[in-house]
């Protein structure tokens, strides 16, 4: 995730782990998440091999990492409670791989640092021209109960290289007009809302929709064939040579566009929200590209010396 932070720790939403287990779909395998928390992505990865008629235990392999000592007691007593065991180890990400990850596990699973020096657009580009990108997803705003911004998921599939159809596409969902207003300062995501949001990228990568949450009436409603099609405000799927167009961004409002709107569908309100998210989007873009030009400047006149 990006955006949505803005340094220290922070509890991400149960409707957001709900909707990135549905969209990678470990239904099994080893899973790891190196800021594992609570551990509530290991919670949400074994209800939805549960939900699908298969024993967690027997399917997943539980794997984690936590710096809070604290949170660490508190994770594997989260597991023990759901009646899951699994290995997590007390150590800081960013300085020690305690599991010596790479290459080991099938999923994982992670809340990123955002980062907009000049070097996260030649990280961007590297890991697309790598043909690793699968989904974008932009969530709106007062999802989190620390930050009120905007975040952006992102779903990487080493895999998808292999696809014919896939390997030089992404798939961009702007979810930021899907919600359900918990109070005046929090929102969250429906059931159907998850797995309607989870289709888009099933019924992208060809694999049957889902109905176990009464999604089918959305489903219909915007893909009524039942098949992937780019949807105006929605989803759009780009290819590669669009996103370097575009500067390697991976902002799914630059692709997918707006929504036409009806005249007397106007929302004061809702369109000010939207366009102040864009906005925040804007500012970080804008505050790398203003660190990537003075990272420039600053090497020209070092080779004037």
């Amino acid at each position: 995730m990006s955006e949505g932070q803005k340094g220290g720790e922070f509890f991400t939403p149960t409707a957001i782990v709900q909707l990135i287990v549905g969209i990678i779909e470990p239904f099994h395998g080893r899973i790891f998440d190196p800021a594992c928390g609570s551990g509530d992505m290991f919670v949400q990865s074994a209800r939805f091999v549960t939900e699908h008629q298969k024993n967690p235990e027997a399917e997943l392999s539980i794997y984690g990492q936590e710096k809070v000592t604290e949170t660490v007691r508190l994770g594997k007593m989260n597991l023990s409670v759901h009646g899951l065991a699994g290995d997590i180890r007390q150590a800081n990400a960013y300085y020690e791989d305690l599991h010596r990850s790479t290459g080991k596990f099938d999923f994982v699973m992670a809340n990123s640092a955002s980062d907009a020096r000049g070097s996260e657009m030649d990280v961007r580009r590297q890991i697309i021209e790598a043909r690793a990108v699968d989904v974008m997803v932009s969530v709106g705003s007062n999802f989190f109960y620390t930050v009120t911004l905007p975040c952006t998921l992102w779903f990487l599939d080493k895999g998808k290289s292999g696809s014919a159809s896939r390997a030089d596409q992404v798939l961009f969902i702007d979810a930021r007009h899907i919600y359900r207003q918990i109070d005046r300062a929090h929102r969250d995501w429906t059931p159907a809302q998850i797995e309607f949001l989870a289709n888009i990228t099933r019924i992208y990568r060809c694999e049957s929709a889902e109905n176990l949450h009464d999604s089918a009436d959305l489903l219909t409603e915007h893909f009524p064939d039942g098949r992937y099609v780019d949807i105006p405000g929605l989803c759009k799927v780009s290819t590669l040579a669009e996103i370097e167009a575009q500067g390697w961004s991976l902002n799914p409002g630059r692709y997918v566009g707006v929504a036409a709107r009806e005249e007397d569908d106007f929302d004061f309100k809702v369109r000010l929200v939207e366009q102040n998210e864009e906005l925040e989007i804007l500012n970080a873009e804008a505050r790398e590209l203003e660190s990537r030009i003075a990272e420039n400047v600053a090497k020209l006149l070092e080779g004037e010396r």
